[in-house]
């Protein structure tokens, strides 16, 4: 390649070291020459020198300066295999698609991504859903593992970098429903807490910490149940981990069916599904890679929409945050 390259680190790619994001990237060149690149300060993260053991985090701009295209060419990604009945439900689960993105609905209890004790995820799919298109499909942000709702991937690498930047500018807006224990007070206000992540026995966990990372997430109760539980928007301006389980719980009313952030006090006898949680990624507006803007919603999982049921709670039409940041047309 014979031109500077400024590249956004995607969501997947997030903690990865800068020398094995290279490797990733340009296998073909060398690990002494990287070091020299970046002890010449060619290399950047975010316009600052680079180190080859820095983290990446999503949304990252990093610098790679002309390269030599005489070695040898990276390999060419052969599409993996993948169970029939699986490709099945992740084409059945996909709410919009493009020449650039797609848009599906997660199912609630997927893993985003492999571990040492997951086996089946959802990036081990994707070449499910690469269709006509050369590359396989990328994440470019995630959500948890039992939260169900819109999920976007990339087709493409100069997609992904678009998208990659629009989460890390905060220009992507993303609503979640969700079904808390108790009902907040008040009915509608602004979570300015943040969390540190904090190891465990059951696992990292977020907790509130002064001098953790900010975050800050908008709630309104939709509707009520009595005392006994509410439907809640949510809209988090920051996209830490667990953030929205973290803040529910630290306001004394955690998200139904989540014993990890709220313990007993999160299971309510008698609700249908009530011990599987009840969070679920409604609705995301980005800007879309080509232009315009992109709006995806996605229904709610069986679990939820039997809940729903149960309590009797509406459909709820309409943004109730609307006030809070600029309307945006849909593309």
């Amino acid at each position: 390649m014979s031109s500077v390259q400024i590249i956004a680190v995607s969501a997947e790619e997030g903690d990865i070291r800068l020398d094995r994001w290279f490797r990733r990237h340009f296998p073909q060149l060398g690990h002494g020459r990287l070091e020299k690149l970046l002890r010449t300060g060619q290399v950047r993260i975010d316009g600052r020198r680079a180190r080859a053991g820095d983290r990446l985090a999503p949304g990252q701009a990093v610098r790679v300066p002309p390269l030599s295209d005489t070695k040898t060419p990276a390999p060419i990604a052969r599409p993996r295999a993948v169970r029939s009945e699986d490709a099945a439900a992740l084409r059945a689960a996909i709410l919009y698609r493009d020449a650039d993105v797609i848009a599906i609905n997660k199912q609630a209890g997927l893993a985003v991504q492999g571990g040492t004790r997951t086996v089946r995820h959802l990036d081990g799919l994707l070449d499910a859903l690469r269709f006509e298109a050369a590359e396989r499909p990328r994440l470019v942000h995630r959500l948890d593992k039992d939260t169900s709702g819109v999920l976007l991937l990339a087709r493409s690498a100069g997609a992904a970098q678009k998208l990659a930047e629009a989460f890390g500018s905060k220009a992507a807006r993303k609503t979640y429903w969700a079904v808390v224990v108790g009902v907040p007070r008040p009915q509608r206000g602004r979570i300015d807490l943040p969390l540190a992540k904090l190891p465990g026995a059951a696992g990292e966990k977020m907790a509130p910490e002064e001098d953790g990372q900010a975050a800050v997430t908008y709630y309104a109760v939709i509707e009520r149940a009595g005392t006994t539980a509410a439907f809640l928007a949510l809209m988090p301006v920051t996209g830490r981990t667990h953030q929205l389980r973290a803040h529910c719980a630290a306001i004394g009313t955690p998200i139904l069916g989540d014993g990890k952030y709220g313990g007993a006090a999160a299971h309510l006898p008698g609700v249908p599904g009530g011990r599987l949680l009840h969070l679920h990624a409604r609705a995301i507006a980005v800007p879309h890679p080509a232009g315009g803007m992109l709006r995806a919603e996605a229904p709610l999982p069986p679990h939820m929409a039997e809940s729903w049921r149960f309590f009797g709670f509406p459909a709820a039409d309409g943004d109730p945050f609307a006030d809070l940041v600029p309307t945006r047309r849909a593309r």
